[in-house]
């Protein structure tokens, strides 16, 4: 007996939510948003947006909707203003989180987004700012939301952005003598040798300044004995 091309469609009681439903990337309808169940209501702000273009007009530079989701791009020296609006007028009180990309382009190279939540409307929103390699400067929104300080500290470690008015502009997870931003996508996968020293491949020995050295044919020396295999455990 053959089995189905798709085992799904012979057990009914899968769950709907396990499927890829592909959204088109073109500006659909509202009868096409709701036929992905990936689609939520509480991503579609039109009335916020409106709100948005009317308070700050050219700032918001255009908008992106896909799988249901609106995410507004804002002039970037504008962002914090945006956040405050957001929060005093719109009632979005919950900063969920904020993050780099890198677009790896010649202009505009890089983008901060920022999720931000309204508890009391059940709706959540997207902001993104476009970042030129040549001006890393961005405004923080720390002021208006506290919790993108550490948020913030991450971005810059990771990607090099310089949160203008940050609080505590230190480095993340690096040395703040770290010359790098992982993230980049110039960055090596297998790191920088010499670095950054790590911990020693060996109980006994002396730090490395490879990260992968194992990846690049060099092994560590053995410098201790193995104990000995009990034969009457085996």
């Amino acid at each position: 007996m053959s089995k189905p091309d798709n085992p799904r469609a012979s057990n009914p009681k899968d769950p709907e939510e396990l499927r890829f439903h592909y959204t088109p990337t073109h500006t659909s309808g509202p009868e096409e948003e709701t036929d992905n169940p990936h689609a939520k209501d509480t991503t579609r702000v039109p009335d916020v947006i409106e709100a948005l273009r009317e308070e700050f007009g050219d700032v918001v530079l255009s908008l992106d909707r896909y799988a249901n989701e609106d995410t507004v791009y804002v002039r970037k020296e504008r962002i914090r203003d945006v956040c405050r609006y957001l929060r005093e007028e719109e009632n979005f009180d919950y900063f969920v989180d904020l993050g780099g990309i890198d677009r790896f382009t010649d202009e505009d190279r890089y983008e901060v987004f920022y999720n931000i939540v309204s508890t009391e409307r059940q709706k959540r929103i997207r902001l993104k700012v476009r970042v030129d390699e040549t001006d890393m400067r961005v405004p923080s929104v720390e002021p208006v939301y506290r919790a993108a300080n550490w948020n913030e500290r991450e971005a810059y470690d990771m990607f090099g952005f310089d949160f203008v008015d940050h609080p505590d502009p230190r480095r993340m997870y690096m040395p703040e003598d770290f010359e790098y931003h992982p993230l980049r996508k110039e960055f090596p996968q297998l790191g920088v040798p010499g670095s950054l020293p790590l911990p020693p491949q060996t109980p006994d020995g002396e730090l490395t300044m490879d990260p992968f050295a194992a990846a690049r044919g060099s092994q560590p020396v053995k410098s201790y004995e193995e104990p000995p295999v009990d034969q009457d455990s085996e």
